[in-house]
C-alpha cells in the first residue's frame, strides 16, 4: 500500500468503527475490552486522544512517573470519564480525513491503531469486524519492524509467520500460518486470534503470547 492508500484505509476504518460505536448499548460501553483493565469506553477514548499534543503527553508521563503504559491508560480513563459515549463516536468519525501523525511515527501508525483497537472493542462484544487484508498486512509489517512498544521481532524470534490471505511473511523458524488479521493480533500481544493460526510454531506462539487479555497498551500515539 502506498501512503494515499494507507490514509484511505485509515479513514474507512475510523468511519466504520464510529458506526459500530453508535450501535452500542450503555451496557456494552462498560464491558471489558481485549486490553487488560480497559473498558470499551476507555479504548474508544484512547483512539480519540491521538489529538493530544506533546506537552500533554509529557505531563501525562510525569504523572505516571515515566511509565508509558500507565500514562496511556490513565489519559484514556480520564478522558472517558469526561465524555459521553456519543461524543467519543463523533470525535472518532471527525478524525477521518486527517493526515497528521506524531513526530517519530509513520502514516501507518494511525492505521495500526484503529485496526487493532477496533478488534479490542468488537471481539469481546461478539460483533463481527473484518480487517481488510492489505491494511492488516501493512500494519503487521510496521509492528514487526518498529520495536517499541511491541518488540515483536525480538519477542517472537524463532517463529516464521505467513499469511494465508495476503502476500505477507516475516521471521525465521517454526511456521505459523493463518489470516493476516489473526497474525496482527498475535504480533501485538493479543491471544484472541490464536485459534485461527496453524503450524509447527503455534504451541510456542501460544506460550509466548499467553492466554489472557492483552497488556493495557496501544500503538504509539499518532496526532490527527
Amino acid at each position: 500500500m502506498d501512503t494515499d492508500e494507507i490514509w484511505q484505509a485509515t479513514d474507512l476504518e475510523r468511519l466504520g468503527l464510529a458506526d459500530l460505536l453508535d450501535e452500542l448499548s450503555d451496557e456494552e460501553w462498560e464491558r471489558p475490552s481485549l486490553c487488560e483493565g480497559w473498558r470499551v469506553r476507555d479504548v474508544a477514548a484512547h483512539l480519540t486522544l491521538s489529538r493530544t499534543g506533546p506537552g500533554a503527553v509529557l505531563v501525562g508521563l510525569l504523572r505516571a512517573r515515566g511509565s508509558f503504559d500507565r500514562a496511556v491508560r490513565d489519559a484514556a480513563r480520564r478522558y472517558a470519564a469526561r465524555r459521553p459515549a456519543a461524543a467519543l463516536a463523533a470525535e472518532l468519525r471527525g478524525m477521518a480525513g486527517s493526515r497528521r501523525h506524531a513526530v517519530g511515527t509513520t502514516p501507518v501508525e494511525p492505521l495500526l491503531d484503529v485496526l487493532v483497537h477496533g478488534q479490542d472493542i468488537a471481539l469481546p462484544l461478539g460483533r463481527p469486524r473484518e480487517m481488510p487484508p492489505p491494511a492488516a498486512a501493512a500494519a503487521a509489517t510496521r509492528v514487526w519492524t518498529m520495536g517499541f512498544p511491541f518488540h515483536a521481532r525480538k519477542r517472537l524470534h524463532g517463529l516464521r509467520f505467513a499469511a494465508t490471505d495476503a502476500v505477507w511473511a516475516a521471521g525465521e523458524g517454526r511456521d505459523v500460518e493463518g489470516p493476516i488479521a489473526a497474525i496482527l493480533l498475535a504480533l501485538t500481544g493479543r491471544p484472541a486470534g490464536l485459534d485461527r493460526l496453524t503450524g509447527a510454531g503455534t504451541a510456542e506462539l501460544r506460550h509466548r503470547v499467553g492466554p489472557g487479555p492483552a497488556p493495557g497498551r496501544g500503538p504509539r500515539r499518532a496526532a490527527p
